[in-house]
């Protein structure tokens, strides 16, 4: 089994779940919450975690939505308060891992939680109040896809819509458990869908501005490692080197990012805040060929070469100044995994523009692309990414 020490704790095997144990007792947990969503427990995934905990004394919490929400961190904080637990323990994708970060928050916060998750929001100033109170987390991923399980942050859409991110070093999670065998039953469009949000992740960290070389490493390699057995684990679900692969690759991805991403991210949690029913990493797969596009002139992508070093990564040998072939490539791919063709194949129509750059204009990711965007630029990629 490989150890990883970086940001966090990582155990990354097959069967790795099997440190449940031993990883609660080394944080202190004697009670966890676990948390996840019905789809985790239909699957027979959470029994899997289960069973891994053995007679660990535990509550369970099994009703994350697709995206998760401030009512959702509520009810599950009523479990976690009336069976006494102690800790954290996620068990699904990025919704269940940012709900239990969401459920940290509120079980630290004095006073009345209804409409108090907002205070900590990281546009509304409010990481500086995320205190080191908050109970300790084990993320255990059942897709690779978010990487929430290295990242300090949680999207979760709040009691007044709109969908925020929270970001303090307090909700890194104590220990990341990466098992791909929890991901082998993983349906084909799930696969696709969030192997190409680590995908995105790669790609867009890599081109945000801010000098992290480290970073910039990680998120070449995981880019390289994504791009190679997305399709083999989307067409070939029992493969295992492929799970492996894209689990570290959702890892990478998620390690990478605390350097900052984009107008991609902006886009996608907008969109994802206006109609919670599309898919995150879905939405990030139709935006990057037009961000990619969009962030091609600026001065950091051109002095380091950056197109050509992604283009380089994934294969295609070379790229222009407009990043024309690394973008059609990005859209290629989505076409061989069977992702839609456009935001107007999900549902999206242009009567939501406005509202979309509104939240675009205000995401905590607006800021950290290579170009800022204008009004203008967002309707020109929502229209390009149709």
């Amino acid at each position: 089994m490989a150890r990883i020490l970086y940001l966090t704790q990582i155990e990354i095997d097959h069967g790795a779940r099997r440190c449940l144990p031993e990883e609660c007792q080394r944080v202190g947990m004697k009670k966890p919450l676990v948390v996840t969503d019905p789809g985790v427990r239909a699957a027979g995934v959470l029994d899997m975690a289960l069973a891994a905990l053995g007679d660990l004394p535990h509550a369970v919490f099994d009703q994350t939505p697709s995206n998760p929400t401030e009512a959702g961190v509520r009810a599950a904080l009523a479990i976690y308060r009336a069976q006494g637990c102690d800790g954290l323990i996620a068990v699904g994708g990025g919704s269940s891992i940012d709900l239990a970060k969401g459920l940290a928050i509120l079980a630290a916060h004095q006073g009345p939680v209804d409409g108090a998750l907002k205070t900590y929001a990281t546009i509304e100033g409010g990481s500086p109040r995320i205190p080191d109170t908050v109970p300790p987390l084990i993320a255990v991923p059942t897709t690779a896809g978010t990487g929430s399980e290295v990242a300090r942050g949680a999207i979760v859409i709040v009691d007044d819509g709109r969908k925020l991110g929270f970001h303090s070093w307090h909700l890194m999670p104590k220990a990341a458990i990466l098992d791909p065998e929890l991901t082998l039953g993983l349906p084909a469009w799930l696969t696709a869908a969030t192997g190409m949000d680590a995908i995105a992740h790669c790609l867009e960290t890599f081109m945000a501005p801010a000098v992290n070389p480290p970073a910039d490493g990680i998120a070449l390699d995981g880019l390289a490692r994504g791009w190679a057995h997305i399709e083999r684990a989307t067409t070939h679900g029992g493969d295992r080197d492929a799970r492996w692969a894209m689990m570290s690759a959702s890892m990478q991805g998620a390690m990478a990012f605390q350097k900052g991403l984009g107008c991609v991210h902006s886009l996608s949690h907008s969109l994802g805040g206006v109609n919670p029913k599309l898919h995150h990493g879905t939405l990030n797969a139709m935006f990057l060929p037009a961000v990619v596009l969009f962030n091609a002139p600026a001065e950091a992508i051109q002095k380091e070469q950056r197109l050509q070093r992604m283009a380089h990564a994934i294969g295609i040998g070379s790229c222009d100044a407009k990043g024309t072939e690394l973008a059609e490539a990005i859209r290629a791919l989505n076409a061989r995994l069977g992702l839609p063709s456009g935001l107007r194949a999900m549902g999206v129509t242009e009567d939501l523009f406005e509202r979309v750059i509104d939240g675009a204009m205000a995401d905590h990711c607006h800021k950290t692309n290579p170009r800022i965007a204008t009004r203008d630029d967002y309707r020109a990629m929502l229209a390009t990414s149709m």
